[in-house]
């Protein structure tokens, strides 16, 4: 499969993304069919979002695969958060006890790709800053992006972020 580089980062991805927002229709037994099937097609690059299943989606995920070291390192995991009970939040707090949610559900200690998933229009940038600090250092997150947003939404999360 055809692979390309992510935005600015180091990270070389395939063109497509396996989503996995409805994994959770399947049984663990197509789950793991599912998984295999995309990796043999060279798709390695799999999409999730704490909101997918209720985090359900991420948790068949990863009990239809082996999450060992070994796994792991083929894989590229993408997760999304700031989508809650019908708002959105960017907040330090939560972007926080989200990855760490993520991270259990899925099994793994770290997520490939982090995205900010809706626009917080509330969203103070210095403390979201402060959130994507932390889990860089933390090694949680390796690479952080966004999703739905405008350019100007964007630039000015990224007037305080160190990260790209």
């Amino acid at each position: 499969m055809r692979k390309i580089q992510l935005g600015v980062s180091n990270l070389t991805v395939p063109v497509i993304a396996v989503g996995c927002m409805r994994i959770n229709r399947l049984s663990p037994l197509e789950a793991e069919n599912f998984v295999h099937t995309a990796l043999s097609l060279g798709a390695n690059f799999f999409d999730h979002a704490d909101i997918y299943g209720g985090g359900e989606c991420e948790e068949l995920f990863a009990r239809a695969v082996d999450m060992r070291s070994s796994f792991r390192d083929k894989i590229i995991l993408q997760s999304k958060c700031s989508i809650r009970n019908g708002y959105y939040d960017f907040s330090k707090e939560y972007i926080l006890e989200s990855v760490d949610g993520i991270l259990k559900r899925l099994n793994t200690e770290y997520l490939d790709i982090l995205l900010l998933h809706r626009p917080d229009t509330l969203m103070e940038p210095e403390e979201t800053a402060e959130a994507i600090s932390i889990l860089k250092r933390t090694g949680k997150v390796r690479y952080f992006g966004v999703s739905n947003q405008n350019a100007m939404q964007i630039e000015l999360l990224q007037k305080y972020c160190e990260e790209r």
